[in-house]
């Protein structure tokens, strides 16, 4: 009996054994997968796609190292004081400002284009009207990353089609052959674009809104100002008067409104364009690592080094008042004198006492409001003394102000990691940059009085003096993109296009 018993338990454990030696029981049995063949099968599967092409854009503005803030150190807007060593840049490295290395993500988000352009024809549409809407979308994505990698790199290969082997026969093409087709493309895609969507999906404006950018790039003035104007008589309007968010605190205005970022994706809003979405409430695996405006473009004002007491203890420190508003700035993008006060001192006024609400008191916070924010300082509440620095020469490059309406993006209540820009929805297109396409575009075809007119329309908005068409000139529409869209615009980009014009 007690040999029978032993047995029972003997055999099953043989057949385990003899089982686990064999190697097609170590091989996993997935109750599903995905491959390219069995996800674009319908559209939903090419949504799926269209998705992830969308969260590409908050690549543009989020994460320390982000795109926006390099175009910004790229310009005369600002410095990268992290990449004053030029030795550290090379064409395949570069040890702080991703200057080289992000041409690599980029063409990453190409692909994702390339990949719904390629197959949309692998599988019968049974509305057509699916098809092109799918495909308005990804030449919509292809033609802005194309854009802004002429942009930043000028000739370039372009990929027209998905690449699904090895090869090591790319060519250039010249930025001019690259622009005509991206021209093309979204000549198509705008007459396929929804007028409406939720936010974060490109529409007609959005396309449109491109298209007019790819036009005065491509020296196509009369189409640039035709697809200009059919965004500005679009259903889209200026904001003018105070909304959302804040709008009863009587002390702000209705620029500091418009860039709240609860506001930017508002059924309110009638200028955004398009704007991304990316909120602090979403689950961890749906939102960004933040905005990080408060990093990268404030100053170092908190650093031992900087706000030292006139007793050489530390006057200022990474906590409390001031650290909570301006938070724990790097700087990533040392913002210039040139944009924090020449381009404000025009018609006669200084930047203390200019009427323009883009750089009112309310909405920057200027060098002369810092202050020591030390308890334990000698003189805690006291205003900063430069002369208390360890180099006070560098005062005026180490503490620059901040148009804090741009980059102030507070942590949110549950919230307890560094003060650095916590996550926010931001513009990628909004109405008062299609109003500044314009004009530019009237300006190449010598019409001043219409560029000053489109012109006007912002400044209008900003309380800031009307100009004649006497002082239109490039240089001036310029520094109008500058005061307007400061962190939102490619300035870089924009300048090239410029440049190509000359």
């Amino acid at each position: 009996m007690k040999k029978y018993i032993k047995s029972i338990f003997i055999l099953p454990m043989l057949f385990l054994v003899i089982a686990a030696c064999n190697e097609d029981f170590l091989e996993p049995q997935p109750l599903s997968f995905f491959t390219t063949d069995n996800v674009f099968v319908d559209r939903a599967g090419f949504e799926a796609l269209l998705v992830t092409m969308r969260k590409d854009l908050t690549r543009e503005q989020t994460a320390q190292k982000n795109f926006m803030a390099h175009q910004w150190a790229a310009s005369e807007a600002g410095v990268p004081w992290l990449q004053m060593d030029f030795t550290a840049l090379t064409p395949n490295s570069d040890r702080y400002q991703q200057f080289v290395t992000q041409i690599n993500d980029i063409f990453e988000m190409v692909k994702n284009a390339n990949v719904a352009i390629t197959r949309i024809d692998d599988l019968e549409w049974t509305d057509e009207q699916d098809r092109n809407e799918v495909l308005a979308e990804a030449y919509w994505h292809r033609s802005y990353w194309y854009y802004r990698l002429i942009g930043n790199y000028g000739d370039l290969p372009f990929l027209k089609e998905e690449v699904r082997g090895v090869r090591l026969d790319f060519q250039s093409h010249s930025r001019w052959a690259i622009l005509d087709q991206i021209q093309s493309d979204m000549e198509f895609a705008v007459q396929h674009l929804p007028v409406s969507a939720a936010p974060g999906i490109p529409t007609k404006g959005a396309g449109d809104h491109l298209l007019a950018k790819i036009y005065l790039a491509n020296m196509e003035f009369d189409q640039a100002v035709a697809a200009a104007s059919r965004v500005i008589d679009g259903p889209y309007a200026l904001m003018t008067e105070r909304f959302g968010v804040e709008a009863d605190d009587p002390e702000k205005n209705v620029i500091w409104d418009l860039h709240r970022h609860a506001n930017k994706n508002s059924g309110q809003n009638t200028e955004t364009i398009l704007a991304f979405v990316d909120r602090w409430e979403a689950p961890p695996t749906a939102r960004t690592p933040g905005l990080f405006t408060m990093r990268v473009y404030n100053c170092s004002w908190w650093h031992s080094s900087i706000g030292k007491d006139k007793d050489g203890n530390r006057g200022t420190i990474d906590a409390g008042p001031l650290y909570d508003s301006l938070g724990r700035g790097n700087p990533d993008v040392a913002l210039s004198d040139w944009h924090s006060y020449t381009i404000w001192e025009e018609a006669g006024y200084d930047y203390t006492n200019t009427p323009d609400l883009r750089r009112a008191d309310i909405n920057w916070f200027d060098r002369e409001e810092l202050y020591y924010n030390n308890p334990a300082s000698s003189q805690y509440l006291e205003p900063f003394d430069p002369e208390n620095m360890d180099i006070p020469s560098e005062y005026w490059a180490r503490v620059y102000p901040s148009p804090f309406y741009k980059t102030y993006s507070p942590n949110a209540p549950d919230q307890t990691s560094i003060p650095m820009g916590s996550n926010g929805d931001w513009y990628i297109y909004r109405l008062a940059e299609t109003y500044l396409i314009r004009a530019e575009a009237y300006y190449w075809q010598g019409d001043l009085a219409s560029a000053a007119t489109d012109l006007n329309t912002v400044r209008q908005r900003a309380n800031a003096p009307a100009i004649s068409p006497a002082e239109v000139t490039i240089d001036f529409i310029f520094d109008e993109r500058a005061r307007e869209l400061f962190a939102e615009e490619p300035r870089q980009n924009e300048l090239l296009h410029y440049g190509s014009q000359k």
